[in-house]
């Protein structure tokens, strides 16, 4: 993926003020929670609230029609047809179903999965050992393909791979690396939890048989928010343990003796879908498709660059790397942010600081200075 220009975007101050922005310092946790857009709440009101309100149990046609709108939009943002999307109440619980729902073969049973992962989606894969499958982590640099060479290994089922890795901000060659999946008749999950948003995605562009995500970051969606697409060549394969009356053909049908996997993306779905968190997260998805995402990326590599300028650190922190900065900085420059009322995390060894499109050249410049300071003591 080649990034857009690093320039100063015109769209940035007015794309700002479609954000409800919180009062204190800078806010830079896009990569943990993005901010709640102007339009969630009418969002929510329409598509769920005054249905319920106004219809009851009746509300349920237009609910699933505000279950259409999120999958439509995630269609807009990030490729596929709707069809090949499926509301998901976790990462972690997508690639559960995907996962459990292929065969495992004694000879053929190992998940390849970098140790660089997000914790919870190595305890998801964890947990499929009761399937017959068997973790084994990735050492090295995830953006290395040479660390993924057990990929083309008989013994490979899986292969999961984080877009971005949240604690490093590296970034994995996915397109190298489902085709190298693909080759070898590997499954491969790709997560963009902490991509989607900030780094232009297609789903049609890779050769992935899955790929999951949540709306809480980047996507400024709000927790309980996610997704799984599932190629259309691998969808009738694929049958997970976890049933319920929407992973049906026929929902409706209500008869128990009966079932039959919905010929799509439905089928991971289970019991009934929580709407709410839906309708709600269809206000950042919208809201992210109108601003851009090659402009979202082209405001956080700026503001990223004019940061790392300020504080004498390495420009190359920006290649191969997803939103986040992820510095190796100790607790004197924690304590520093801390006071002036930066929002921002830890993890390990590095503080965590992401531009959003709600920030702007002044935030920069407020957490340069801090930096600086805590620098000469």
């Amino acid at each position: 993926m080649t990034d857009p220009e690093i320039r100063d975007d015109a769209a940035a101050p007015s794309a700002r003020q479609l954000f409800h922005r919180p009062e204190g310092g800078p806010y830079l946790l896009a990569h943990s929670v993005g901010l709640l857009p102007l339009a969630a709440r009418d969002s929510a009101e329409q598509a769920f609230f005054t249905p319920w309100e106004t219809a009851g149990g009746d509300a349920w046609s237009q609910w699933l029609g505000a279950v259409d709108a999120f999958r439509s939009a995630l269609v807009d943002l990030l490729g596929g047809e709707a069809r090949q999307w499926c509301p998901q109440p976790g990462v972690s619980a997508a690639i559960s179903r995907i996962i459990s729902g292929l065969s495992c073969r004694p000879e053929r049973n190992v998940i390849l999965i970098s140790e660089q992962a997000f914790p919870s989606v190595a305890y998801a894969v964890d947990g499929l050992s009761r399937l017959g499958f068997r973790m084994e982590l990735v050492t090295g640099d995830p953006s290395d393909l040479a660390s993924w060479r057990r990929i083309g290994d008989p013994d490979i089922a899986v292969v999961v791979m984080m877009h971005v890795h949240s604690n490093t901000g590296i970034l994995s060659p996915v397109a190298e690396l489902t085709a190298m999946a693909k080759a070898h008749g590997v499954f491969s999950i790709v997560d963009v939890a902490q991509s989607a948003g900030v780094l232009p995605i297609s789903v049609d562009a890779w050769d992935a048989d899955a790929v999951v995500g949540t709306c809480v970051k980047w996507l400024s969606g709000g927790p309980g928010a996610c997704f799984a697409w599932v190629s259309p060549e691998v969808i009738e394969s694929i049958t997970p343990i976890e049933r319920g009356w929407f992973s049906h053909a026929n929902p409706f049908e209500m008869d128990l003796r009966h079932f039959a996997f919905a010929p799509d993306a439905r089928r991971l779905w289970g019991g009934t879908p929580s709407v709410a968190p839906l309708a709600i997260a269809t206000a950042g998805l919208r809201a992210v498709a109108g601003i851009g995402v090659p402009a979202i990326r082209a405001h956080n590599l700026r503001l990223s660059g004019r940061l790392l300028g300020q504080i004498d650190a390495d420009p190359g922190l920006l290649a191969q790397r997803g939103g986040t900065l992820c510095l190796p900085l100790d607790e004197h420059h924690e304590a520093a942010l801390k006071a002036d009322g930066v929002r921002f995390d830890r993890r390990g060894a590095r503080l965590r600081l992401s531009f959003g499109i709600w920030n702007d050249e002044a935030d920069v410049d407020r957490v340069a200075a801090g930096l600086r300071a805590a620098a000469r003591g």
